[in-house]
């Protein structure tokens, strides 16, 4: 492993710390050298936060003159929030730049690298590219379509069911596995359950983390008819999120305005086959900066994701209890296929254990 390799892999450790605060942002981390010695680091910490470059900066102070820059992401050349980030590496006589991958915002790509070439800094762009598009694919997936990355999340008994043939459910995984759960609800913009699940078991979808850590993303839940109760633990917490309720134009008024005035958001979307359409949902989710969506369940909702093509990214919890049952669900419900060679491959399949449960991860191949 080359020196330049080990100083990007701190890099992108260093910007994975920002998972689940910088949105609408991507996670970004910096590492300056000089001499063979790491004398400053910073990442991105939340939207309208120095950048990872000026954290960096800042904490190597008069040393930068001279040094290696490595960061996950091209710098900006432009003015937002806050000033570009190629000003203040030219202004602190930084030698070298080593960029993993270029920025795919219009306003930035290329814009950066050049600017800082065109100043005498020696660029290069390139170094470790697939982990650092692994570790921003939600965002680079948003500025790519202006749609939401989806995440699918289940948690199963080993052979493939989310509750018994009696409809119990609670707790098909353990403490493990859970706590990773609402890790993954920390990382993420919006949760997405169906109106099937929210009446059955009346959750919360916040997160959960030890002592108060973590950010609650945005609730929604599909409810084509606005079937869910006023009652519902969803309308009642203590959360800075908002709860989102998707229906369709057949949603009687009566029911939307009870809703609204509980608190709810009631987004009103064209129906498909009597049910909210999904790809008008995830167009007005990506207007609303929504980056990345876990879809939580039940079967049918992770069923129509599937059906037409909209998953992603799925995370499988396999508990090691075997139900049985032929009415007890699945974990994914709706159309299905015909034909085994019209199936979605799952690709880059990893496998991890978690105390007694097992986690199954990859992509949708073809989606």
């Amino acid at each position: 492993m080359t020196d330049d390799t080990s100083y990007m892999q701190l890099a992108l450790r260093l910007a994975a710390k920002g998972a689940g605060w910088v949105s609408p942002n991507p996670m970004v981390g910096a590492v300056l050298v000089r001499d063979g010695r790491v004398v400053g680091r910073g990442y991105h910490r939340r939207a309208g936060a120095p950048h990872a470059e000026v954290e960096a900066l800042r904490a190597a102070g008069a040393t930068a003159r001279g040094a290696d820059l490595y960061v996950t992401l091209e710098p900006c050349n432009h003015h937002g929030k806050t000033p570009p980030c190629t000003e203040a590496i030219l202004a602190a006589g930084v030698r070298r730049v080593v960029i993993a991958t270029p920025d795919p915002n219009p306003r930035v790509t290329g814009g950066g690298a050049d600017f800082l070439a065109a100043h005498g800094v020696e660029v290069s762009v390139g170094l470790l590219a697939a982990q650092a598009r692994r570790l921003n694919e939600a965002w680079f997936h948003f500025v790519d379509t202006g749609r939401p990355w989806i995440i699918a999340k289940a948690a199963c008994s080993l052979d493939g069911k989310i509750a018994t043939a009696g409809g119990e459910s609670q707790w098909l995984t353990g403490e493990a596995a859970r706590a990773l759960g609402h890790r993954m609800r920390h990382r993420v913009d919006a949760i997405l359950v169906g109106i099937g699940t929210a009446l059955a078991d009346d959750p919360q979808l916040t997160t959960r983390l030890p002592r108060g850590r973590g950010r609650d993303p945005i609730r929604i839940v599909l409810d084509s008819r606005l079937r869910l109760p006023l009652t519902a633990r969803l309308l009642h917490l203590d959360s800075a999120a908002p709860t989102w309720v998707a229906c369709t134009s057949q949603a009687p008024s009566a029911a939307i305005r009870a809703l609204t005035a509980a608190g709810a958001q009631v987004l009103v979307l064209p129906p498909d086959a009597g049910r909210v359409s999904l790809p008008a949902l995830l167009d007005l989710l990506g207007a609303r900066q929504v980056q990345s969506l876990l879809v939580e369940g039940g079967a049918e909702t992770l069923g129509a994701f599937f059906d037409q093509k909209l998953v992603h990214r799925f995370n499988f919890f396999y508990g090691p209890k075997i139900l049985g049952g032929r009415q007890a669900p699945g974990v994914v419900g709706g159309q299905g296929i015909m034909h085994l060679g019209a199936a979605p491959l799952a690709r880059d399949l990893t496998v991890r254990r978690l105390g007694g449960d097992l986690l199954v991860s990859g992509y949708c191949q073809n989606m």
